[in-house]
């Protein structure tokens, strides 16, 4: 028995995409999105792979791995922009005024 039913991971999907188009004025928010995503992928990929299929499990444990990498590259930008310009807005950076 699963937790979670296979049919509300696209919806939890589009809804972190969702998410993270209407929220893109926070760094903040867009980089949770896209760890709800990553997450939701990394599920699906481990609910649809049998336990003796080993390339399944593979391709789970390499998006597991692309997801902590993305989370900790964007914390460093979150970091390092909050402390440039004292909030995580993407509007208050100099990048967007070219």
């Amino acid at each position: 028995m699963t937790l979670i039913p296979t049919s509300l991971i696209p919806i939890c999907t589009l809804l972190a995409l969702i998410t993270m188009i209407s929220q893109r004025n926070h760094l903040l928010m867009t980089l949770l999105a896209l760890e709800a995503m990553i997450l939701n992928l990394m599920i699906l990929a481990i609910l649809h792979s049998s336990a003796s299929s080993m390339p399944e499990l593979f391709l789970a444990m390499i998006i597991l791995t692309f997801g902590a990498c993305e989370a900790a590259l964007g914390l460093a930008c979150l970091v390092k922009m909050t402390r440039s310009f004292g909030n995580d807005l993407i509007s208050s950076s100099s990048l967007n005024s070219c």
